[in-house]
């Protein structure tokens, strides 16, 4: 199988929580795979993002994103709003989201497959878990999934 050593894509991780967002941060540096991370607050700001809206609108500062690391319980606007948005919308719909939360509830589990992410992971619990998760989410995103051109709209 080839490998695509040079590749990297632009992770956008909406969380609430700004321990969880700075410890994904150094996870992804310290998991030495290459891809650059952007960080929203909550759900508004997550569709804000991916619109080009408000502080968004200049596409160098928020690229279209290659996958969206989505916490489910966030204010103003959760994951399963923002997700169910994502997934309506013709020209966001296609951006892998992966549910990183908290939650361990099977229904939860079955709402965000059912609005279309592309997986659910439970939060490591230490640091170590979250450097093997970003290396491993990494590894799979960058070097074996296949995209579609896109075009950066």
């Amino acid at each position: 199988m080839q490998m695509n050593q040079s590749r990297s894509i632009t992770i956008l991780m909406a969380d609430d929580d700004e321990d969880d967002r700075l410890l994904a941060r150094d996870a992804l540096a310290e998991s030495r795979v290459l891809n650059e991370l952007h960080c929203v607050e909550d759900g508004v700001e997550l569709l804000e993002y991916l619109n080009r809206e408000g502080k968004y609108q200049d596409k160098m500062l928020a690229p279209r994103p290659g996958l969206i690391l989505l916490d489910l319980n966030m204010p103003r606007k959760d994951g399963r709003e923002a997700l169910k948005e994502i997934k309506a919308n013709p020209r966001l719909k296609s951006i892998p989201v992966v549910i990183l939360t908290t939650s361990q509830q099977e229904e939860d589990m079955i709402k965000g497959y059912d609005l279309g992410a592309a997986s659910y992971i439970t939060k490591p619990v230490n640091f170590e878990g979250l450097v093997e998760l970003m290396r491993t989410l990494g590894k799979y995103w960058v070097d074996f999934v296949e995209f579609p051109h896109c075009g950066d709209d």
